[in-house]
């Protein structure tokens, strides 16, 4: 292993001062040195701009020392914090990330999955995704694999979940919106049978009965797509079909911003009329008018929880599986 300028660990060793055993250890950030030692190492390493040769590194080691992170709109502030928390962290840690925006095509997330294994990743991240459903062929590759946000349809003892507690998330927002004095709560969310809107819709319909409030279907308002529009769109036609309600659960902040300027549109009054709360936290909830209530998420420990339990599976620190749950808190603001 040597730099374009002939260094090699040997000669780092000897600069050093140390053995080069203990070198390799330093550079691989893997096994038991003091502080000392590495400032010794790296300051040599600094000096003369040494590289390691990555190919003889995963030739030797087994690892690519690469990992692959899927996600399905970067574009989207809290998919973006995740990713960046998850880059982040495997960087200080020795690992590059391959990032792959699939815009909710499963025939493009498809294609990205066997472009990243012929790439030779070492574990891979994936970031919710158009469905729950997850290919048998993904779990016929022997790497670990990290669901954020996206529970799997299939089992496996390489796979770990981690979400935010978003049937806690249900119960908070519905909770608060009845110890406000809401009786007619609507539910606005995605169609799809994703996990994570499932358990929301569950923590909204079990605060209800808790309170012995009837659940009518017609409180229970689908679209198709989440975003602004589509959420506009929505609370409209339900004003319009005569439904009385007098707040809102979105279950996003842009599906919660579609459902403030549909109101104001038809001139109902916020909160006053209407009380709404939102769910992730983003920062157009605290800066739009009126500022939105919301349920906050956490998207940099959603990430670094994911990266470091993906680094430790990868680099036999653990064994375990174990899924993980983060909290969530409630957040008031105009709307309420």
């Amino acid at each position: 292993m040597k730099s374009k300028k002939g260094l090699s660990m040997k000669d780092i060793a000897k600069l050093s001062g140390v053995s080069v055993a203990t070198v390799s250890r330093v550079l691989n950030n893997n096994g038991r040195f003091s502080e000392e030692t590495r400032k010794k190492v790296m300051e040599v390493v600094e000096k003369f701009n040494y590289q390691t040769n990555l190919v003889a590194r995963s030739l030797r080691t087994n690892r690519s020392q690469i990992i692959g992170v899927i996600v399905p709109d970067i574009t989207n502030e809290f998919f973006a914090a995740i990713v960046l928390a998850i880059e982040s962290y495997c960087f200080l840690k020795g690992y590059s990330v391959f990032i792959c925006n699939t815009n909710e095509d499963e025939e493009k997330e498809t294609a990205y999955f066997k472009d990243l294994i012929a790439k030779g990743i070492d574990g891979l991240i994936y970031i919710s995704g158009k469905s729950d459903k997850i290919s048998k062929e993904t779990l016929l590759k022997d790497i670990p694999i990290i669901f954020i946000d996206r529970r799997p349809n299939i089992s496996s003892n390489d796979i770990v979940y981690i979400a935010s507690d978003n049937y806690k998330g249900g119960v908070l927002a519905t909770e608060a919106l009845i110890k406000r004095g809401c009786r007619n709560i609507m539910i606005l969310k995605d169609i799809r049978n994703l996990s994570t809107v499932t358990q929301r819709y569950l923590g909204y319909r079990d605060t209800l009965m808790k309170y012995n409030i009837n659940l009518g279907e017609e409180y229970i308002v689908n679209v198709k797509k989440v975003d602004f529009e589509e959420a506009r769109k929505a609370v409209k036609e339900s004003i319009k079909k005569g439904l009385t309600f007098d707040s809102i659960f979105a279950c996003t902040d842009w599906l919660a911003l579609g459902a403030i300027a549909a109101l104001k549109e038809e001139k109902i009054a916020i909160p006053d009329r209407v009380k709404v709360i939102g769910f992730d936290n983003i920062s157009i909830s605290k800066y739009s008018h009126p500022a939105i209530s919301t349920i906050s998420q956490n998207p940099e420990k959603l990430g670094k929880t994911a990266a470091k339990v993906l680094l430790d599976l990868i680099e036999g620190k653990t064994n375990k599986t174990t899924n993980y749950i983060l909290p969530v808190e409630l957040v008031l603001r105009e709307t309420t």
